[in-house]
């Protein structure tokens, strides 16, 4: 089942890269007591995940914080080192706190995998954006397949 607007985040653990290396996290550690964006990309360094999504969060990080967001999460369902590099190649610094899913069992639970096995990508997570107050989920938003409209940063702001 997909999670909705009114659910709480699910329990789950994941990795975030670290300046000591890769740490796990846990989703109270990410969404406890805060406001949290978490947005989800296919995959890293992928055409617009690199072109447009992960750039526009981070463009937007001080626009996100003057409405409320503690936090601005990437999820995407590759390991924590993929997800190392590509916060560097990006220039994300500490405005965007990337989240790796290794074996999508976190996105599983979210109800947003998407099977791309047959085009050799195997299990990703579906492109969206949530806001969770508190670990509970106030706004929702899935891209049609090949979409970037509803999950892309201007439009995540303009619902807070």
């Amino acid at each position: 089942m997909t999670i909705k607007v009114g659910d709480t985040i699910p329990a789950g653990k994941l990795m975030t890269p670290g300046a000591d290396g890769p740490r796990e996290i846990t989703t109270d550690e990410i969404f406890k007591g805060k406001t949290v964006v978490l947005f989800a990309v296919p995959g890293a360094f992928t055409p617009t995940c690199s072109a447009k999504h992960l750039p526009g969060f981070i463009a937007h990080a001080a626009d996100f914080a003057g409405k409320g967001v503690d936090t601005i999460a990437c999820l995407a369902v590759n390991d924590v080192f993929v997800m190392d590099a590509w916060a560097k190649d990006q220039n994300s610094g500490p405005q965007v706190l990337m989240l790796a899913d290794g074996s999508a069992a976190f996105t599983r639970q979210l109800g947003l995998d998407l099977d791309l096995i047959a085009r050799g990508l195997g299990i990703r997570a579906q492109r969206f954006a949530l806001v969770a107050k508190d670990g509970v989920v106030t706004h929702l938003a899935v891209e049609q397949p090949g979409g970037f409209d509803v999950s892309r940063a201007e439009a995540v702001l303009a619902t807070l």
